[in-house]
């Protein structure tokens, strides 16, 4: 999601929730996002997951990004739009995590730990390295309209 606001333009990203995130910052935020259900479009499964994990609604046109091979293998199939959620309304779905590591104790944690907005060279320094070419593009599509 991108905005206009008073400062010019803002990226929404999100913070991963979960005890190796926890001390994270730069290099760890990231797009909202998730799987694709079986027979689900693509663009609906992203505007599924950002309301799962932030509680917001993904509304309007959407701009596709393109297909990104992350560091891990796994493919982001990145959608843009413009729009507008408060980060302090966040709600995140969960996910449990043994924790810590062969306690035996379950723990929940959200998947989505925070969010906000950011201008657009402070979110390529915040987010996950393998996502910064879907800012890229995005960046890109905005300066050729």
């Amino acid at each position: 999601m991108y905005r206009r606001g008073a400062h010019g333009l803002e990226l929404f990203l999100a913070h991963p929730g979960g005890p190796f995130w926890a001390k994270k910052d730069d290099g760890a935020w990231t797009i909202p996002k998730g799987q694709i259900d079986d027979g689900e479009e693509a663009l609906a499964a992203a505007r599924r997951e950002f309301a799962e994990e932030t509680g917001g609604s993904a509304v309007g046109e959407a701009i596709a990004l393109g297909d990104y091979k992350q560091p891990g293998g796994k493919v982001i199939v990145a959608f843009a739009l413009a729009g507008d959620c408060d980060p302090k309304q966040l709600r995140s779905n969960s996910f449990t995590l043994e924790w810590p590591p062969r306690s035996g104790r379950m723990r929940e944690f959200p998947e989505i730990d925070r969010a906000a907005w950011f201008a657009p060279e402070e979110a390529m320094r915040k987010i996950l390295k393998g996502q910064q070419p879907i800012i890229a593009a995005l960046l890109r599509h905005l300066a050729g309209r």
